[in-house]
C-alpha cells in the first residue's frame, strides 16, 4: 500500500509498504477515507521528537471503515465508519478504568524509552515515534487499529467525514484542556495558539460556560477564523503585550483559565524567542516554553494553567517562582480521547460544534508532502492538510 514516511528531519516520502494485518485477536484493519496534519507532527518532522526512525509511517488522527476485525472483537464489525482515537488504550488497565487514557499501562510495547526520557510508562500513539511505540500511522491507505472496541467510535448517520475527522484528536484534545483545566461558567479564559487544537479549546471553554474566551496568535487567517467560526476574542502577539492586554480585560486581575496550545516550538515577539531558538538549536534545552511562561505570568492568582501542547524534554527558565507564590495548578497531558470522542460526536450531530471549517486544504495522499510544507510553513492560510488516499 501506498503511506506517507519520514525519512529524516524535514525529509517526507510516499512509499509502498507492506500491508497491515492482524496481529492481536482485539485488532482491526481499517481503510482510510481521511487522515490529517497535525501540529505535533511538525515536532516530528523537525526532528524533535526521540526514536524517530527512517521508513516511519507517520499521522495520528483518522477516519475510516472497518474491512478486517480480530476474533474477539466485539463492538464493532466490517463496513462501520469509525473515527479512531490517536490514543491506543487497552480499556482494562487501572488508568484506562480511571478515564486516563494516555497513560495506558499495557498499549505501549516500547516501555523502556518513555521510562528512561520521561520516568514513567505512556500510552501508544499511532505514527509518533518509537517512544509511544512505534505504530504505523494514518497517512496511508490502512491502518492497523489494536484495541479497536475502546479506540474506534462508529460515526452518526448525519455527521459527515469532514465534521468527525476532527474528533479524533483536535476536537478531544482541545476539550480535555477545558474540562481538565477547570473552566467553569463566567470563568475568563485565555488560549495560547489558533491552530485547530487551540479553536477546538476555545469552543470547549464557551460551551462549558466561560464568560469570555481570547485567543492568542499572529497569523492573521487564524485569528480572523476563530472570531468567525469560533466566536472568540482574539489578541495578535506582534501588536501588543499580551500579558497587559489580557490584565485589561480582565479588569487587572488575569485569566482565571490559561489553556497552551503552542507547544515546543512556540515563537513571540520578543527577544525571549532568539533565546529559545538559540538554546534549543545548540542543545541546551529541548523544547521552547515560551507559551509556557506567559501563560503563567498571565493567569490570576489562584488561577489554572493546562498545557495542550506536546513537549518532550527539558525546558530552561520556567517560572517555579511564579506558580508557587501564585498559588497556581499547571496540568498537562497526552489526549484522553475515549473519555470525550462520544460526547463530541453527539455535539457535532446537533450542530454546536463545528470543525470542517480547520481543513483549508484537502489534497490526495501523494501530494502530502506538499500539504505538508503547505502546513509547516503556513502557505496559502494553511490551518490543517488533509489527505484522502484514495482519491
Amino acid at each position: 500500500m501506498k503511506a506517507l514516511t519520514w525519512q529524516g528531519v524535514n525529509e517526507l516520502s510516499v512509499e509502498r509498504v507492506p500491508d497491515p494485518r492482524i496481529l492481536n485477536a482485539q485488532d482491526a484493519i481499517v481503510k482510510v477515507r481521511l487522515t490529517t496534519t497535525c501540529g505535533s507532527d511538525l515536532h516530528l518532522l523537525g526532528g524533535y521528537i526521540p526514536a524517530m526512525r527512517a521508513g516511519d509511517v507517520i499521522g495520528h488522527e483518522f477516519l475510516g471503515e472497518v474491512v478486517e476485525v480480530g476474533s474477539e472483537v466485539r463492538r464493532h464489525r466490517v463496513g462501520d465508519r469509525v473515527v479512531v482515537c490517536s490514543i491506543i488504550g487497552c480499556g482494562r488497565c487501572w488508568h484506562c478504568e480511571h478515564d486516563l487514557w494516555s497513560l495506558c499501562e499495557n498499549s505501549n510495547p516500547k516501555p523502556g524509552i518513555p521510562d528512561m526520557v520521561w520516568g514513567g510508562t505512556t500510552a501508544g500513539i499511532f505514527g509518533y515515534s518509537h517512544a509511544t511505540g512505534g505504530f504505523k500511522g494514518s497517512h496511508a491507505e490502512y491502518i492497523r487499529v489494536p484495541y479497536i472496541d475502546y479506540g474506534a467510535f462508529s460515526v452518526p448517520d448525519g455527521v459527515d467525514d469532514l465534521n468527525a475527522l476532527f474528533a479524533s484528536d483536535a476536537a478531544p484534545t482541545g476539550w480535555m484542556g477545558a474540562d481538565m483545566g477547570g473552566v467553569r461558567p463566567g470563568d475568563v479564559v485565555a488560549v495560547w495558539g489558533c491552530g485547530g487544537v487551540g479553536q477546538m479549546a476555545a469552543r470547549a471553554a464557551i460551551l462549558l460556560g466561560a464568560d469570555r474566551v481570547i485567543c492568542i496568535d499572529r497569523l492573521p487567517e487564524r485569528l480572523t477564523m476563530t472570531e468567525r467560526h469560533i466566536g472568540a476574542e482574539t489578541i495578535d502577539y506582534t501588536r501588543t503585550d499580551v500579558i497587559a492586554e489580557l490584565r485589561e480585560r480582565t479588569g487587572g486581575r488575569g485569566p482565571d483559565v490559561c489553556i497552551e496550545a503552542v507547544g515546543m516550538e512556540a515563537d513571540s515577539a520578543g527577544p525571549q524567542a532568539m533565546y529559545d531558538k538559540a538554546k534549543q538549536r545548540l542543545h541546551l534545552e529541548q523544547d521552547r516554553p515560551i507559551a509556557v511562561r506567559e501563560a503563567i505570568y498571565a493567569c490570576r492568582t489562584g488561577g489554572s494553567v493546562f498545557v495542550l501542547g506536546v513537549f518532550a524534554g527539558v525546558v530552561d527558565k520556567f517560572p517555579l517562582g511564579a506558580l508557587m507564590n501564585k498559588g497556581l495548578t499547571v496540568r498537562g497531558a497526552q489526549q484522553h480521547g475515549q473519555r470525550y470522542i462520544p460526547k463530541l460526536l453527539d455535539l457535532i450531530s446537533k450542530d454546536e460544534l463545528r470543525t470542517a471549517h480547520l481543513a483549508t486544504h484537502t489534497m490526495t495522499l501523494d501530494e502530502a508532502p506538499m500539504g505538508y510544507d503547505m502546513f509547516k510553513n503556513k502557505k496559502d492560510g494553511c490551518v490543517r492538510a488533509v489527505f484522502r488516499p484514495w482519491a
